[in-house]
């Protein structure tokens, strides 16, 4: 059975792809290519199939027809031990944070490694307190997740979602819900973390047309239930599409996170025997 290097590029690739629930179909014939160590964007107005390609994504649900292939193996002929070891290669921002409410946010944060490594609880919360701190929340991590406003919420949920240092960051509309400051704050977090690891592979679910424009390398625009655009961020600007022409927006800047300290050697040493169970 093909599994995924180690070493191998971090594209997501569909192929006649035909996803949705029971007999309705949602998106069909969805071929594309998200670039390895590219920051993209599936783009498309409210119930066009952004956050249902998203699960598929993910491996929470099964494609009816065609093909999901993660750093070049087929997502759903993976066999069941190899599924969950590209599945622990994946970080999920999900649009509300997630976030469960009897625990507190460095509990919160820490699940990933708390749940799955046997690390000792004091070295657990320090990779907490880390990437808290690369979100700016390291003074709330005792806090509970009624106590923080949604933009706080969110900026937890992306601290969790990196813990693991995954290969692959998908996003379910990170900046949904969020007035344009904040909503810029999270972009300029995204692009902060994309600077400091280069490699990984990004995938952010919006419509959010500022957003887009900040942050997009590479674009997906759905639009009745088909792929409409696949391209850079360019060639979607320069496109004469009158559907594609909305999507153009001026530029929006904001100071960015600080994602430079490093994971504690015995946590990266015992995920990446985690990764490899």
């Amino acid at each position: 059975m093909e599994t995924c290097s180690e070493d191998a590029a971090w594209d997501i690739a569909f192929s006649s792809l035909r996803v949705g629930y029971g007999e309705h179909v949602v998106l069909d014939e969805i071929t594309a290519r998200l670039p390895s160590g590219k920051i993209s964007v599936i783009l498309g107005g409210s119930g066009c199939g952004k956050s249902t390609l998203l699960r598929h994504i993910i491996g929470l649900s099964r494609p009816m027809r065609g093909t999901i292939q993660i750093a070049g193996a087929d997502l759903f002929g993976l066999s069941s031990r190899d599924f969950r070891r590209l599945r622990r290669q994946m970080g999920v921002l999900f649009q509300d944070g997630a976030l469960l409410g009897a625990m507190t946010v460095a509990e919160n944060v820490a699940l990933p490694l708390s749940e799955h490594l046997g690390l000792s609880r004091e070295l657990v919360r320090r990779e907490a307190l880390r990437v808290l701190k690369m979100v700016e929340l390291e003074a709330f991590a005792d806090f509970y997740p009624h106590q923080l406003s949604g933009g706080m919420r969110k900026r937890a949920g992306l601290a969790r979602a990196i813990i693991t240092n995954p290969r692959i960051l998908l996003c379910d509309e990170p900046t949904s819900g969020l007035d344009p400051v904040t909503a810029a704050r999270m972009d300029a977090l995204l692009l902060s973390l994309h600077a400091q690891f280069p490699a990984m592979t990004i995938v952010s679910v919006s419509h959010d047309l500022m957003s887009l424009e900040r942050i997009a390398d590479y674009v997906l625009v759905l639009k009745d239930g088909l792929l409409h655009f696949a391209g850079d961020l360019a060639s979607l600007k320069a496109s004469d599409d009158p559907y594609l022409a909305m999507f153009l927006s001026r530029e929006a800047g904001t100071r960015l996170g600080d994602f430079s300290e490093s994971m504690d050697a015995r946590v990266a040493t015992a995920l990446a025997d985690w990764f490899r169970a």
